[in-house]
């Protein structure tokens, strides 16, 4: 942890701790690697063998009219989105419900950091509020934390430990300072109060602007940091680096 750039005071009076959750506190390959893969596979079955049902094409309904001409033009934009790792609305909506199946007929379990589950639980029984933004569906997100792995080789329900979720829709974009003003209002606490943990320096800036104290986190498998990142930011490796709450 770069210790000299973490502000103690601000990380001390934290009453609000606004965590991302992709290189944050699950992997990038987790979401690269496996979610994105079973939706855009469970995608390429139902539309093709379920077309014309009433409930899959209520499952698209979002998508471009000219996306849902037929099953291929919709496979062929969805794959496009998937690859550019464009964080279309609508396609983040189609993933959340996809997920919800995969995790509903146990395919899908999530993974977190080791120190993760102990540190939020810390925090939460210190009296902080856990609140999560994430570019994903705030349904993608309730179904991601329904089916946590909890090293048994069960699932824990981790939703009880966070008291509001946040995506591109309810909040606004992660790179807009807006959207963190937008959030602490809604959770009615100063931005002085609060404290937003991102692998991604831009959204780091952005929150900065916004008046909320930014710690960047770098996991394994993210992009690698700048010098000049790491001279702007307090840098963590684990969620246990700082100080205890």
């Amino acid at each position: 942890m770069s210790v000299a750039s973490l502000d103690r005071e601000r990380w001390e009076r934290t009453e609000t701790v606004v965590l991302d959750i992709e290189g944050t506190i699950s992997s990038i390959s987790f979401v690269k690697d496996v979610l994105y893969p079973y939706a855009l596979d469970r995608l390429r079955t139902l539309a093709r063998d379920s077309w014309s049902d009433p409930s899959f094409q209520d499952l698209i309904v979002g998508f471009p009219e000219e996306t849902r001409t037929d099953a291929e033009t919709l496979i062929a934009h969805v794959e496009d989105l998937t690859r550019n790792d464009i964080k279309a609305v609508y396609l983040k909506q189609l993933q959340g419900k996809l997920w919800k199946i995969g995790y509903s007929d146990g395919d899908l379990k999530t993974p977190l950091f080791d120190d993760v589950i102990p540190t939020l639980e810390a925090w939460k029984n210190a009296g902080k509020t856990l609140v999560i933004f994430s570019s994903g569906s705030v349904q993608a997100q309730l179904q991601f934390f329904s089916y946590v792995q909890d090293g048994s080789g069960s699932t824990r329900d981790l939703k009880p430990l966070f008291s509001a979720h946040f995506d591109t829709v309810s909040a606004g974009s992660k790179l807009e300072a807006t959207s963190y003003e937008k959030i602490c209002k809604e959770i009615g606490k100063p931005t002085a109060q609060v404290t937003f943990l991102t692998d991604n320096v831009k959204e780091a800036v952005a929150a900065t602007e916004a008046g909320v104290h930014t710690i960047v986190v770098d996991r394994p498998g993210n992009a690698p940091l700048s010098p000049e990142s790491k001279s702007q930011f307090a840098v963590i490796e684990s969620l246990a680096d700082l100080p205890r709450l």
